[in-house]
């Protein structure tokens, strides 16, 4: 029973971990290389990584034209964004501004003789495995000093510490209604079971 409930419990907070490491904003410093747009297909469980797919299904997908940005960071690695509006959905980042991003993203090209560099603001991961990918959202960009900037991630800091707040109140009040309510039944339950097989014994 011990080993379930551990298992149990490292289920959950792994899926916490990967739903608050998807959603809370990260920034990586690059250097624009360039911006495109290209045709996506929806229509797949895909879907759920990208921004108004609308009621797309594998039997009638759905085809947008979806906006990217292109990088490189210091290591010259490539770090690719699309760059869609959230709107009014999830995660609540309010983003309507696609249009000017790219506009941003477009003025700020740059090459290696003479790079610019950029701190980008996203939330998703980047995976490349799923067919044309999983591209990270870009929400918003800034120019840095150079690609040795530290950036402190007040944003994020504030929220686990909010909701690790609002966890250990909750398991707080759990605990004390247990103490209170629960582990009084089980004690009468546990006594009275003793007291029959007393019984019992004597007969």
């Amino acid at each position: 029973m011990t080993y379930i409930r551990w298992t149990f419990r490292i289920f959950v907070l792994l899926l916490l971990g990967s739903c608050l490491h998807y959603t809370l904003p990260q920034q990586d410093i690059v250097r624009i290389v360039d911006t495109y747009e290209e045709r996506q297909d929806f229509g797949g469980w895909t879907d759920m990584f990208w921004q108004n797919t609308g009621a797309a299904t594998a039997d009638a997908p759905i085809t947008r034209d979806v906006l990217f940005i292109q990088g490189q960071n210091v290591d010259n690695q490539p770090m690719v964004y699309r760059n869609q509006d959230t709107g009014w959905g999830w995660p609540p980042y309010f983003k309507f501004d696609t249009a000017n991003l790219k506009t941003e993203a477009d003025d700020a090209v740059s090459t290696p003789e003479d790079p610019k560099w950029y701190a980008i603001r996203h939330y998703g991961w980047r995976i490349t495995w799923l067919g044309d990918g999983i591209f990270p959202n870009a929400l918003s960009m800034k120019a840095v000093a150079g690609p040795d900037v530290q950036l402190i991630p007040w944003f994020n800091i504030i929220i686990v510490t909010i909701l690790a707040i609002l966890l250990i109140t909750i398991w707080r009040l759990w605990r004390n209604f247990w103490d209170r309510r629960v582990d009084p039944v089980l004690d009468d339950i546990e006594e009275t079971g003793s007291s029959i097989r007393r019984f019992f014994g004597r007969r």
